[in-house]
């Protein structure tokens, strides 16, 4: 057995050698005009997911052609040596050209890319870059969260993307002015009740349409009476008052006249309790209904009240102006939160 025996090595491994040798240019040097290679263009954009081709122009002169990923071989004239499917050779055209194409992009396809030549035993190289744009996702976001007035609130909202996406956060307030902030993190110190809402995060690298998802902050707050109405109503006629209050969670109400509470159903009056409206109805008003009563609005927030007057048809009717003002006596507030308290 002659020396060559014992070293019998695989001829693709041989040919990889060869062309790393001949190949052996510094990275990104150009081809000359007029010359047997057209240099490709410096850079490619693509999105995730789409096709990229990568060009290079070469003549009758080249005796030796491969595409190089960093440091791997990805064809040797026509021979595939990458094993990814997704990389295929083109076939030539009018121009002859050696291309290949990258199928389903995904961004570890991103980097330089070298086609190089042999023309005339002189090798050359020229690198593109492949970019991978992908567009901008929100990843985590915090969850509806609810709070009590007064507290801190922070926000968060994290995106991933190519380039790296700007996030923005949006909130409608109810008398219509846009709160805007820029950020993966939005705090708010000491929030109020009109702070509550939806609060809209997006994410965007101006790449395909903006990411976008919301979060529900509730705000819980204690009771305040927004109306209250009377109506003058004869003796005999039905009458009714009415008493509305803000709050979260939703006031529960309660009717007093004096220090006395009234009952639904008793003493020819009923209450009716819709969502932050309560009514007291007198289906037949006699002389002794008539004067002040306290609609009382509570929460696990707090207590408010307000003071109502039923009058008769010839009484002044200037009452709903003063009739918003806290009015009770200090056993009718105690009487009011030891009933709430306890459910009375």
């Amino acid at each position: 057995m002659g020396i060559c025996g014992y070293f019998v090595v695989p001829w693709k491994y041989l040919v990889v050698i060869a062309l790393r040798l001949l190949f052996l240019v510094p990275a990104g040097v150009p081809a000359r005009s007029g010359e047997s290679f057209s240099k490709p263009m410096d850079n490619i954009t693509v999105r995730q997911g789409d096709n990229a081709v990568l060009k290079c122009i070469v003549d009758d002169k080249v005796s030796k052609v491969a595409w190089l990923n960093r440091s791997t071989i990805l064809f040797a004239g026509r021979e595939k040596w990458s094993l990814d499917p997704r990389v295929i050779l083109l076939n030539n055209t009018a121009i002859t050209e050696y291309s290949i194409k990258i199928q389903n992009v995904n961004v570890y396809d991103e980097g330089p890319y070298v086609c190089s030549i042999l023309t005339n035993k002189r090798p050359k190289s020229s690198r593109v870059h492949l970019i991978v744009q992908v567009p901008a996702k929100i990843v985590n976001i915090s969850s509806d969260i609810t709070v009590n007035e007064g507290s801190s609130v922070t926000l968060m909202c994290l995106a991933i993307g190519r380039p790296e996406p700007t996030i923005m956060w949006r909130h409608s307030t109810p008398k219509g002015h846009n709160f805007m902030s820029e950020g993966e993190y939005v705090e708010i110190a000491s929030i109020t009740k009109e702070q509550s809402g939806v609060y809209e995060c997006s994410a965007s690298n101006d790449f395909l349409a903006p990411d976008i998802r919301t979060v529900q902050v509730t705000v819980n707050y204690a009771p305040f009476i927004s109306d209250v109405r009377s109506t003058g109503t004869p003796v005999g006629q039905k009458g009714i008052l009415q008493c509305e209050a803000s709050a979260v969670p939703l006031a529960d109400f309660a009717w007093y006249k004096e220090d006395r509470r009234l009952l639904n159903g008793l003493n020819g009056v009923k209450i009716e309790n819709k969502g932050k409206q309560s009514l007291l109805i007198f289906f037949n008003v006699s002389e002794e209904d008539y004067g002040n009563y306290t609609c009382v609005a509570m929460n696990n927030m707090g207590i408010t009240n307000a003071s109502i007057i039923l009058y008769g048809p010839g009484a002044v009717q200037d009452v709903n102006s003063a009739v918003l003002s806290p009015r009770g006596s200090p056993c009718l507030l105690l009487t009011v939160v030891l009933s709430y308290l306890f459910k009375f």
